[in-house]
């Protein structure tokens, strides 16, 4: 039972890793393409909904959050006004929903091996 309760907490702090890792990149992103002017605002709205097609597309099939959560960043950042085409837009999409899940991922999974869940 207490691996069980472990395991459950560890979860939900690599949710929250992810949404911290998305908010991350996606502030990254902005600063990249110059956006200064409300950029903590709009680095949360965007990494809000980036993660939100992520979690989408997890629940309903594990490969949709690799199209959902880039199209969710595609719209928001539309909002937004940066300067970037829209393929360019997609491919940082999916580029920082790929590089967030794969270091969740890969954390999640050294440590369920380690309190001996695998």
């Amino acid at each position: 039972m207490f691996y069980r309760v472990l395991t459950l907490l560890g979860a939900v702090l690599f949710v929250i890793a992810l949404f911290g890792l998305l908010w991350l990149f996606c502030r990254r992103f902005l600063q990249r393409h110059g956006v200064v002017d409300q950029l903590a605002d709009r680095t949360s709205v965007l990494a809000t909904w980036t993660f939100a097609g992520v979690a989408i597309g997890l629940v309903f099939a594990g490969v949709g959050a690799l199209l959902l959560g880039p199209w969710a960043f595609y719209r928001t950042l539309r909002g937004h006004d940066v300067a970037i085409s829209d393929a360019a837009a997609m491919w940082w999409g999916l580029g920082i929903v790929l590089a967030a899940l794969l270091v969740t991922g890969s954390g999640f999974a050294a440590f369920l091996y380690l309190v001996g869940a695998v």
